[in-house]
This record gives C-alpha cells, structure tokens and sequence, in this order.
C-alpha cells in the first residue's frame, strides 16, 4: 500500500508519484514550456522553427551531460527579452537582432562559469548569493516586460482570459494535493471547455 504524499513539502522524487501522476505533470510541463519557447522567439522576431530545434537539440545535451539525472526541458528564456527590445529598439531595427543573439550566446559563458563556481564551492554556498531580495526584483522586471504582451494577447477575449487567471489562483491557493500542483493544466482544460 502506498504512502500518503505530503504535497506542501515539495515533491523532489517525481518517481514517488507513479506514473500516471508523472504523465500529467509532464503534461502539465509540456503546456507551460511550449508556450514559453514559442512566445519568446515571436515577441522577439526569432524563427519559432530555429528555437523549438535548439531547445530540443539543448535539452538532449544536457540529459546526456547530466546522465538523465535532472528530468528538465531547456526552453525559452523571458530574462533576455529586456536586452532584446534595448538592442533593437523595440523590434525597429531587426537589422541588429544578431547583435542581441551574439550577447545571449555570450551569456551562455556566464552560465558556465557559475556552473563551475557551484562544482568548485557547492550549491549552498553559491546560492546565498542570490536571496529572494536579488531574485524577487529580477522575476519582477521580467513580469513587467511581458505585461504589454499579456494586455495584447488578453484583448480578443478578457473573459476567457479571467477565467484562465481566476483558475490558476484558485488553484495555487485552495488547491489540496494533485489540484495545488497541477495549476497550469487545470487552467488550460477550464478555460479551453468555456471556450
């Protein structure tokens, strides 16, 4: 007989779940990621082909890197769309678009070298470096810069899009067990049977 799962502590063994749980989490992560990496090279004038082969091609690298240790998809990252619309004025000069993808290739180096730093020192000690006072304004900022993208894509129906809002929150919120962690997927069914 199985154990009850605590869901408020955290799940840090998918396995414990059995499979059909892990099936709608995966799911539920195909959803948010694949939004995530589409929306990003259409905000930005990227090819959506280009970037769903490289997240693709990225996340098999690192599964072979991490010996399918770390079960994650390496999409689209919202951090860059700031340096993205600063380079190119807001999409009005696409000419330097290379020059923004340049920097975020470059940035890859930076991840790296943090990536090392955490071999060399250990997790814990690499992570007091960035307390949610450093992390909370930076997720903030990135909220910010997608509101006037949410706003647009929001204007063809604010009902569905409420009622997608509302059942996410009351998902997070009042949800117990399976419905606190599978927010986004509840969302997704809800709102596409009111569509």
């Amino acid at each position: 007989m199985s154990e009850k799962i605590d869901y408020s502590k955290g799940i840090y063994d998918a396995k414990s779940l059995g499979t059909p749980k892990m099936l709608i989490l995966g799911a539920q992560h195909m959803f948010a990621m694949f939004g995530a990496t589409v929306l990003v090279p259409l905000l930005t004038g990227l090819s959506v082909s280009t970037t769903l082969l490289c997240a693709g091609l990225g996340t098999l690298l690192f599964h072979f890197l991490c010996k399918g240790k770390v079960p994650a998809f390496l999409g689209s990252s919202f951090a860059y769309l700031g340096g993205f619309t600063i380079v190119t004025n807001n999409g009005a000069n696409p000419e330097n678009l290379p020059y923004a993808c340049a920097a975020v290739a470059l940035s890859g180096l930076v991840y790296v070298l943090f990536s090392a730093l955490i071999s060399a020192f250990g997790i814990r000690k690499m992570m007091r470096f960035f307390p949610p006072v450093v992390t909370g304004p930076i997720i903030i900022a990135i909220g910010l810069i997608l509101a006037p993208s949410a706003i647009s894509n929001c204007q063809s129906n604010w009902l569905l899009a409420f009622v997608a809002l509302a059942t996410v929150i009351v998902c997070n919120i009042w949800g117990k067990g399976m419905v606190k962690i599978l927010p986004i997927l509840i969302g997704v069914l809800v709102s596409y049977a009111v569509a």
